[in-house]
């Protein structure tokens, strides 16, 4: 080649390269551009989620459903609380110890007390004993909601001082992260460390409570067919699901602590407690099941016509009462369903108007004098320091908990041979897919909404329907000079392709057609939303996952992908810990359709999440029910073979946070 030709050619190189660059604030400022609105997102989860609500049972006769209701309670006990969970905890008989009495007391006395939830994990309790009692009294359960003074809040050391000195036995629980149990790392969204680990939240909370039935059951002077249970918020959430689920509680008094699917799903801040949205517990069934369960028990349900914080009355007495007193009916006692709407103050209480329809209902049905008046008692009132018990310094938390049982993990090594290791895959593959309950959809629409070609670069923003109507939104972009079949990849980013600037554009640089892709919960999908963490949740709590949605839209999208560009294989490139399980899960589910997963800012192992510790409202996704007791970020990239993982570690603590099996 003589020298003019050869000066010609470096000439036009030069040219095509200086028209491939991009930079990344261009490209930023085109992945900002939004391609539907956080409402819009949040409507299509709701419609998604309606489809969940199952339909009230008709039985024809008490007996049938009596039989129903046992069969509800053995399948929610054994199939949901107690997954995961010791049968020697979950049989264990109640361990108190009598920690002495608190001094004061007219009429009554009260004893501290302090027990095991599990072993090492230990609460307090405060027992209000009435004087002067003949013969066996009956009992009630105190239970706590989200009041930081727990056990020692005014309203309801008044409602107990009350019941005392009405013949009836009062124990005060904590409850865990409230109270002297008000350590951080027993802040409720802990509990989804223990769904991570393999054990349902529900079964923590359950135990909790429903120890103090079994102490009170066991305690001579009480007479074991007169046990009830009240509580306000958190507390009517312990309410309900205790009365429902033992048969022992004859008689409940909720305050403000449930509501139907319509409303939750509608209303998703009115339930973002873990424990009260644990997964599966409303797989096929809703909380009204759980009023039906109470047939022919007497049960007061009491809401507040303008709660600040949740169920108002109007708003769920259609769904929780009106359509539940058939139930009651069949054992010809409709009565025994009783509704009251709080008006004074109104508001999320469980003041005198509401005790004392309590104790109304309670002495009514427990067959002693009927009370319908407050004995004042705010001179009785202890100080939380005068209630105080004491726990052990190394008692548990939720946290330390749940590392306590990955600790134990014993997993079977990944096998070297490659026969055995195909074998070991492919069983691997078909647990994952139950594990994150992946159900395969595929691109329905893909919807233009943008466009940009300009300065190098052209672009197009799609909304991607799928065959579950779900959504998720995704930039494409290339150089214009770039060739029509040039390589693909799909870029995730955890905080939405918005912040993928660099990473996009360094891909175009090289002359790839790049995807930025947010899948459902994350970036504009609905991650950046406050309130989006419930839904989340309630995905879980109706049977599906959110890790799970979020592979089969990815894994839906490479494929439209791959017919649009024609290419068989799509490189995929991650930054966060989110995307990096989302990418990982997604190849080692279909390892065909990658040629290499890239992580950057990634963990090595899930026990990054437990040791951090990542707060799980920032990562919902990841908190998957048993996903680290089955799997870890090793297992799923040898499943994902032969797509090559390449990960660049978020920081030494991702590293040290190794596999420790």
């Amino acid at each position: 080649m003589g020298p003019k030709r050869l000066y010609f050619v470096l000439f036009i190189i030069s040219i095509g390269s200086a028209y491939a660059q991009t930079e990344p604030t261009q490209v930023t400022e085109v992945l900002h551009r939004p391609v539907q609105v956080h409402q819009t997102v949040a409507y299509q989860l709701q419609e998604y989620l309606f489809k969940s609500i199952p339909k009230l049972p008709a039985p024809q006769s008490a007996g049938q459903w009596t039989e129903e209701e046992a069969r509800l309670r053995k399948q929610i006990l054994d199939e949901v609380a107690f997954h995961g969970w010791p049968e020697a905890w979950v049989n264990s008989p109640p361990k108190f110890e009598d920690m002495g009495e608190v001094p004061g007391g007219n009429g009554y006395r009260m004893r501290k007390l302090r027990f095991e939830i599990v072993p090492g994990f230990e609460s307090t309790a405060i027992l209000y004993e009435p004087l002067n009692v003949s013969g066996k009294a009956p009992a009630i359960l105190n239970v706590n909601g989200h009041d930081p003074l727990g056990k020692a809040a005014e309203y309801k050391q008044k409602r107990c001082i009350n019941f005392a000195k009405r013949g009836i036995y009062a124990l005060s629980l904590e409850w865990i992260g409230f109270g002297e149990l008000r350590n951080p790392e027993n802040a409720h969204e802990f509990g989804a460390d223990l769904d991570l680990v393999g054990s349902n939240v529900l079964g923590l909370f359950y135990l909790a409570m429903r120890r103090g039935l079994d102490y009170l059951a066991t305690l001579p002077q009480v007479d074991p067919g007169r046990l009830g249970v009240t509580g306000l918020s958190g507390g009517g959430w312990q309410t309900i699901t205790l009365s429902s689920l033992d048969p022992r509680v004859s008689v409940m008094v909720e305050v403000a602590g449930f509501g139907p699917l319509q409303t939750i799903i509608t209303h998703p801040v009115d339930t973002d407690c873990d424990e009260q949205d644990p997964p599966d517990l409303l797989r096929g069934r809703d909380y009204t099941s759980y009023v039906a369960m109470r047939a022919p028990r007497p049960t007061l349900l009491i809401h507040n016509a303008e709660d600040t914080c949740c169920f108002r009355a109007d708003l769920v007495k259609p769904y929780i009462y009106e359509q539940l007193q058939p139930f009651f009916s069949l054992f010809g006692q409709p009565d025994n369903l009783a509704w009251y709407e709080n008006r004074d103050p109104g508001t999320h209480n469980y003041y005198i108007d509401n005790r004392e329809h309590a104790y109304h209902f309670f002495t009514e049905h427990f067959n002693l004098p009927v009370a319908d008046h407050e004995i004042p008692s705010g001179a009785d009132v202890k100080t939380y320091e005068q209630l105080e018990v004491g726990l052990p310094k190394d008692n548990l938390t939720m946290l330390s908990l749940a590392k306590q049982i990955a600790s134990r993990f014993q997993r079977q090594p990944i096998p070297a041979e490659p026969v055995a290791r195909t074998a070991w895959a492919s069983a691997e593959r078909n647990k994952l897919a139950s594990v994150i309950r992946y159900k395969p959809v595929e691109v329905k629409d893909a919807w233009r909404m943008w466009n940009t070609k300009n300065h190098l670069l052209q672009s197009l923003s799609y909304r991607f329907e799928f065959t579950d109507s779900l959504t998720a939104a995704g930039t494409w972009l290339k150089a214009i000079a770039a060739a029509h079949d040039a390589p693909v990849t799909i870029v995730l980013n955890d905080k939405g392709r918005g912040d993928a600037g660099d990473v996009v554009s360094d891909r175009v640089n090289r002359g790839e057609q790049v995807l930025a892709l947010d899948p459902i919960f994350v970036g504009e999908s609905m991650h950046l939303v406050p309130d989006s963490t419930p839904y989340a949740l309630m995905v879980s709590t109706t049977g599906g996952r959110a890790l799970g949605l979020e592979v089969e839209q990815l894994l839906a999208v490479t494929k439209w992908l791959e017919q649009q560009s024609g290419h068989p294989k799509i490189r995929l490139e991650t930054t966060g810990i989110r995307s990096e399980v989302i990418g990982l899960a997604a190849a080692a589910l279909e390892p065909s359709v990658f040629s290499k997963v890239v992580s950057h800012d990634a963990m090595k192992s899930l026990g990054f999440l437990l040791d951090a510790p990542v707060p799980f409202r920032s990562a919902p996704d990841l908190f998957c029910l048993d996903l680290y007791k089955d799997f870890d970020i090793d297992r799923l990239a040898a499943m994902a073979e032969p797509a090559k993982w390449e990960p660049h570690y978020l920081n030494k603590r991702a590293t040290d946070s190794s596999p420790k099996n």
